[in-house]
């Protein structure tokens, strides 16, 4: 069956080239589409709109907020045997998208591989992907839980919510304090202990990814703010007993 199979890649932005050339590496036939990069990993051939939209699968590698209107725009195209599968660090927001403008004969899978270029650079073996199935039949879901565990990778099967829920408390505050400590300058030191250097490999990672994302991560996730909140009411408790200590003092 894979080798049958094409795959189409939407968006080619710095994740979706990585994915693209992840799927190329994994045995499949890929075809991708960019309205602005026009430029395709090794194993990867560049299509048109219409031809990557009727693929056997169809991973939908754009940001956040720009998904409900590339689907919009292109649902009506679609192939009727086409499995949709969005990439978004969030996934009740794209769930619920594709359950509103995909027809109801298309079947749709909400996932999220939980790494990227930086992550992924020496593979992707043992790192996390999440898979919800949002309208799709069990053979299908099963099929690519199965093959993405060929990978090597650890799925993880869960719903949307459980995913938002968790994932705003790892990858969301992890974006979250790296755009926090980058906006404080911190440079190299020849005092850098194991922690600081760990510290400032977290504001790498996570400013190397597009601004967009650490938007989009914050706003459609339903439960970013709780985390947020969170974290400033603990800062506060940190901040206060410090005050405290210099008050006895």
């Amino acid at each position: 069956m894979k080798e049958s199979m094409r795959i189409g890649v939407y968006g080619l932005g710095r994740f979706g080239s990585f994915w693209a050339k992840e799927l190329a590496e994994h045995g499949f036939e890929v075809i991708a589409y960019s309205r602005r990069n026009k430029t395709v990993p090794p194993g990867v051939r560049l299509g048109s709109e219409e031809e990557v939209l009727t693929c056997s699968a169809l991973f939908y590698c754009v940001s956040i907020s720009a998904f409900r209107d590339v689907l919009a725009r292109t649902a009506g195209n679609i192939g009727k045997d086409t499995v949709v599968m969005d990439t978004c660090s969030v996934k009740l927001y794209p769930a619920k998208v594709m359950q509103e403008l995909l027809p109801s004969f298309v079947q749709s899978i909400a996932t999220h591989p939980m790494f990227g270029p930086d992550s992924g650079k020496h593979g992707v073996k043992g790192l996390p992907l999440v898979i919800c199935p949002v309208n799709c039949k069990q053979e299908t879901l099963s099929w690519w839980v199965d093959e993405f565990a060929r990978w090597g990778l650890d799925v993880m099967h869960m719903s949307c919510d459980q995913h938002d829920r968790e994932a705003a408390w790892s990858q969301g505050i992890t974006h979250f304090v790296g755009r926090t400590l980058s906006e404080l300058s911190l440079g190299d030191t020849k005092l850098a202990t194991k922690g600081y250097r760990t510290l400032m490999s977290v504001v790498e990672q996570t400013c190397n990814d597009p601004m967009q994302l650490f938007y989009d991560l914050q706003r459609y996730n339903p439960y970013a703010k709780q985390m947020r909140m969170g974290l400033k009411g603990a800062l506060d408790t940190v901040m206060e007993v410090l005050k405290k200590q210099e008050e006895i003092e």
